[in-house]
């Protein structure tokens, strides 16, 4: 066994590495297809020095739970395409108080307003300036920010939200960089404040079955998963109304590599235990080039002026593959791709030593042998093990509906948890791990598909934190307002 000391020096010069693979690698980078993207080499550095990191762990959020709140008294920043839906979902839950709206447009927040009065509040509202954002989340009488901005702004609100006494809940993915990966981290362990990413496909009544077959040893050992975005987006990304200042159409031409992992990625790392014993070891990830997005924006500016800024942009390639190894030899792959004309696909296959499941194309399938499942032998599977959250709040989930009632079982078992002094179902490392294979895949790209490790965001509590638990063996009295 290595002495302690041939240790350190193996630490330092793997760190010492790394950060040489991220400057003096650019010969790499000058070699390959990618090198003009926008990830410039200096962010491809800061992703090989903060991937190396390992600070030690000032408090474990993983099973955190924070003192009982009677009413959840929240502020709701970003009033755009999900954040009214969240206004909405929030307004038909007991014990929630909306008690403060932000957006820079003034008409999604006086529209947001009404609907929370229709609910028997009067919020407080914030517009109009790029930083009205702060006024809200320096407010002493809120326990939770929402947070449903453009990526951008993601981090700086969640870890300005936490530094003023207040909990998170932020959309995917809930960082851009490591760096922001691991500002969320430390200011979650040092504030003890809860940082929960809302990925909501960790809702899905599919999801959550296949979760709790996998709890109950339906699969056996668990070898392989993969997981998706795979989503046709091309009319929305550019269209003038629908992502504000054309923020997202922004973002595609900004990094290439897997810009939206989670949605594929959450349920999957929920199944492999993933910082709840067993970690994530080291990525690899190939683009395509793009093929799409150049020719639209090409195509739209040649008869509309509006598009000139965007036209001769180097765009994210209509494929990424990326996969990763755990620290237990699992495999797991991701896929993303918003510009390629197929069909809506998570894939979100499950692969084990007694079992498999399929969710896409949907309807879902699984099999123990050769074949898959008969209808009715499905239908048995799923009596058998579908979980209580399913069983008590499904109905009214697809009633209230969001993504087919994923979003608001998301938002009511949030709550729920904050009302009954619960931990919550993700946690600040599950928003830093999901969110940073963005970076690192945008660096194993640039450096011709070469591994990069996966940081340790839970400084080795991994080993020991308890698998998530959405069983609902606790909790579960929170009423809905339908």
């Amino acid at each position: 066994m290595a002495s302690t000391q041939t240790k350190t020096n193996m630490e330092n010069t793997r760190r010492n590495f790394l950060k040489k693979a991220g400057l003096s690698g650019l010969g790499l980078v000058a070699a390959s297809p990618f090198a003009a993207y926008a990830t410039t080499p200096e962010e491809l550095a800061s992703i090989g020095e903060q991937a190396a990191r390992t600070p030690p762990q000032v408090f474990n959020m993983s099973g955190y739970a924070a003192p009982k709140l009677d009413v959840v008294r929240i502020g709701i920043v970003g009033i755009g395409n999900r954040g009214m839906g969240a206004v909405e979902r929030m307004n038909k839950i007991e014990g929630v108080a909306i008690k403060a709206l932000c957006d820079l447009r003034p008409e999604r927040v006086n529209l947001a307003q009404k609907l929370v009065e229709a609910g028997g509040h009067r919020p407080q509202t914030y517009s109009g300036s790029p930083e009205a954002w702060k006024k809200l989340c320096e407010r002493t009488d809120l326990d939770l920010i929402y947070i449903l901005t453009p990526w951008a702004l993601h981090t700086p609100i969640a870890v300005f939200s936490m530094n003023h006494g207040k909990h998170v809940c932020v959309e995917v993915p809930a960082a851009k960089t490591l760096e922001e990966c691991w500002q969320l981290v430390e200011t979650s362990e040092r504030t003890r404040k809860h940082c929960m990413m809302t990925e909501n496909c960790c809702y899905d009544f599919t999801e959550l079955l296949t979760l709790n077959m996998a709890r109950q040893g339906f699969f056996g050992d668990i070898v392989h998963c993969e997981g998706a975005y795979i989503h046709n987006l091309q009319e929305l990304i550019f269209s003038k109304e629908h992502f504000y200042q054309m923020w997202e159409l922004t973002e595609m031409y900004k990094r290439t590599g897997n810009l939206y992992p989670t949605h594929g990625l959450g349920p999957i790392c929920q199944v492999l235990d993933i910082n709840r014993g067993d970690q994530m070891d080291y990525l690899v990830s190939m683009s395509s080039n793009d093929f799409v997005l150049g020719n639209m924006a090409r195509s739209l500016a040649a008869s509309d002026d509006f598009y000139k800024p965007y036209a001769g942009k180097p765009y994210n390639g209509n494929m990424n593959t990326s996969t990763i190894r755990t620290k237990k030899g699992k495999t797991i792959l991701v896929q993303f791709d918003v510009s390629s004309p197929r069909p809506y696909s998570r894939i979100q296959l499950v692969s084990g030593t007694k079992g498999v499941a399929l969710k896409y194309p949907e309807p879902a399938r699984y099999s123990t042998g050769h074949e898959w499942m008969t209808e009715q032998e499905i239908k048995a599977l799923e009596q058998k093990y579908m979980p209580p959250i399913v069983k008590k709040m499904g109905e009214i989930a697809k009633n209230v509906g969001g993504h087919g009632g994923m979003d608001f079982l998301m938002d009511w078992r949030t709550i729920d948890c904050l009302r009954n002094g619960l931990p919550l179902d993700q946690d600040v490392y599950d928003a830093a791990l999901w969110s940073s294979i963005g970076p690192l895949s945008a660096w194993s790209v640039a450096h011709r598909s070469n591994s990069i490790d996966v940081p340790d965001f839970t400084g080795g509590s991994w080993q020991k934190n308890k698998p998530v638990d959405i069983s609902m063996t606790r909790g579960g009295n929170t009423q809905a307002k339908v």
